[in-house]
């Protein structure tokens, strides 16, 4: 028997909408009566067997940039670094 008031509530009839392709279909839930999910089985590639593209414009664009700039931070640190040997071991050769 299940301990009473440490479970959350559960909608038998929960309304799951597809914001994709506006399907809307019916499974039982905890998250709450209205469920929007990005993609259901009406419109994902892997049942349908084509390509759709769901509020995806940019993506690659945006993964080139963030890496771009981590190269382009690593090579200034890098260059830093060489800089900062090539004078430390002036001081030292100096102060032989």
């Amino acid at each position: 028997m299940p301990k009473k008031d440490i479970h959350p509530q559960y909608f038998d009839d929960a309304k799951f909408v597809c914001t994709t392709c506006a399907n809307e279909f019916t499974c039982g839930t905890t998250r709450g009566e209205e469920v929007r999910v990005d993609i259901c089985s009406n419109c994902h590639p892997f049942y349908t067997g084509n390509q759709k593209f769901a509020n995806n414009q940019g993506r690659v664009e945006q993964f080139k940039n963030k890496f771009a700039k981590r190269d382009a931070t690593n090579a200034a640190a890098k260059a830093d670094s060489e800089a900062k040997k090539a004078t430390n071991a002036k001081k030292e050769k100096a102060s032989k």
